[in-house]
């Protein structure tokens, strides 16, 4: 079930609070559109309260780390789940950034990290960019619901596409279902335009919004937030270092 509202702004204060977060958040707004594409700004921001900015270091950090899903049926996530590690990411099909992420940033993480067992990554549909980002959000959700969510990823995510210009209409999403090996099309479709498959969609919009993401792709390494588009040594060092502190 999807956390309350205030539980969400919580969250937030815990990352704009907790030091070395709250200097990555900076970075991230002093980098703007250059590391990453802005969401819509009108998007109001999660309020904080002064009690809620009286959290520990140590609640902070464990309400990040609450975040991880851990679910071992999750078809949106790739490793164990009980892995040391989660990068969690807020992504949108339509994000040239994400894209780069995706053809050139993850699969060198698996290779790794997830195959070794050190790294989970756990997706979050983080559509921002209006309709076809919606869309394809849900197929992906849906396609995922026949285990393939990682294939029409890959599918999706294969070239930049131009934004809004019908790459991702109903009869292309089809098609690329039907490229990620989806067998029931008929199925996928059906769930594509379901209510359970909205649901999860603005649960993950709803999380990623309460965090303060404000640009695409966003990531979250166990408690430490990493912005935009960086480097793989950026990641690299991070799931190290959360591998470290996990005692591994």
């Amino acid at each position: 079930m999807p956390s309350s509202p205030r539980a969400h702004r919580r969250r937030l204060t815990w990352i704009a609070v907790g030091g070395g977060a709250a200097a990555a958040v900076a970075a991230a707004a002093a980098l703007g559109g250059g590391s990453g594409d802005s969401v819509s700004r009108d998007r109001p921001a999660a309020a904080v309260s002064p009690s809620e900015a009286g959290a520990t270091p140590d609640e902070q950090q464990k309400s990040l780390l609450a975040l991880a899903r851990r679910d071992q049926k999750d078809p949106l996530a790739l490793g164990r789940a009980d892995a040391p590690v989660v990068l969690i990411a807020y992504e949108d099909f339509q994000c040239p950034f994400c894209g780069k992420f995706a053809r050139e940033t993850k699969p060198e993480l698996v290779r790794s990290y997830v195959d070794k067992g050190l790294l989970r990554i756990e997706w979050r549909n983080f559509p921002v960019f209006g309709a076809e980002s919606e869309r394809v959000a849900r197929a992906s959700w849906a396609a995922g619901q026949q285990g393939r969510f990682w294939q029409f990823h890959d599918v999706a995510y294969a070239k930049e596409r131009p934004r809004n210009k019908g790459a991702f209409s109903s009869s292309r999403l089809r098609e690329m279902a039907r490229e990620a090996g989806v067998a029931d099309l008929d199925r996928f479709e059906a769930d594509l335009k379901s209510q359970a498959a909205e649901v999860s969609v603005s649960r993950d919009q709803e999380e990623g919004y309460a965090l303060g993401v404000s640009s695409t792709p966003a990531f979250l390494v166990n408690s430490t937030p990493i912005l935009g588009a960086q480097p793989l040594s950026t990641f690299t060092a991070a799931v190290e270092k959360a591998a470290k502190e996990a005692g591994r």
